[in-house]
């Protein structure tokens, strides 16, 4: 997928859906309940066991229309891995730059984790589409409304700690977009095999982001 398109996805439904060390098996099904529960940007991380067959298996089956990075990606090295196998976008928790230079070499979407304010307009200034604000939870959301008036041209993502209950105080408070994983995907629903769960909490959560109920 285009990087435009990628950024415009993230841009227009505000939420990265994360799913972490899920079964190759289970991959390309929790993704399925993700996107029939309303999402079109999904992140797996890069500690999941085959991580780059699951991101070309995904990818293979899963509508084009639909965005899938990686995360948790902690050098360069394994960004290009990801890329070439077909990540749409590289999700990191620091900010390194050997990962930022081989997301703008390959013209990929990057967003890198940042907790200050000093590393948050580091990363925009190296290259960062979004950046990512973690851990989101320790911060809070008035963290996020702080920043809206020194640098509030730059577009945050909140990540850790988010969930269906305060996904949209983050966003009201000046996140561009939230990360979500734990709440969204639950271990034990995929340990379960239990997609409509996962769907469920899917279309709960963008409900709660767009300001409605939806269970």
């Amino acid at each position: 997928m285009e990087k435009q398109c990628v950024l415009k996805l993230i841009e227009e439904t505000k939420i990265v859906g994360i799913v972490r060390k899920v079964p190759k098996h289970s991959a390309y099904h929790t993704a399925n309940a993700l996107v029939e529960g309303g999402l079109k940007v999904l992140e797996f991380t890069a500690e999941t066991p085959q991580i780059a067959s699951i991101i070309e298996d995904v990818k293979s089956k899963l509508p084009d229309t639909v965005a899938v990075g990686v995360g948790t990606v902690l050098d360069g090295e394994t960004a290009r891995i990801m890329i070439l196998a077909g990540a749409d976008f590289i999700v990191t928790p620091t900010l390194n730059r050997s990962t930022m230079e081989v997301c703008l070499r390959y013209g990929k979407p990057v967003i890198p984790g940042a907790m200050t304010p000093t590393e948050i307009l580091t990363a925009y200034t190296q290259g960062a589409d979004y950046v990512k604000v973690f851990p989101a939870d320790v911060l809070g959301p008035g963290f996020f409304k702080s920043l809206k008036g020194p640098l509030g041209h730059i577009p945050l993502m909140a990540t850790g700690g988010i969930s269906k209950a305060n996904a949209k105080a983050y966003l009201d408070a000046g996140s561009a977009a939230v990360g979500v994983g734990g709440s969204l995907v639950p271990a034990q629903a995929v340990a379960d095999k239990d997609y409509g769960a996962i769907k469920k909490a899917a279309k709960q959560l963008v409900g709660s982001v767009e300001g409605r109920e939806n269970l």
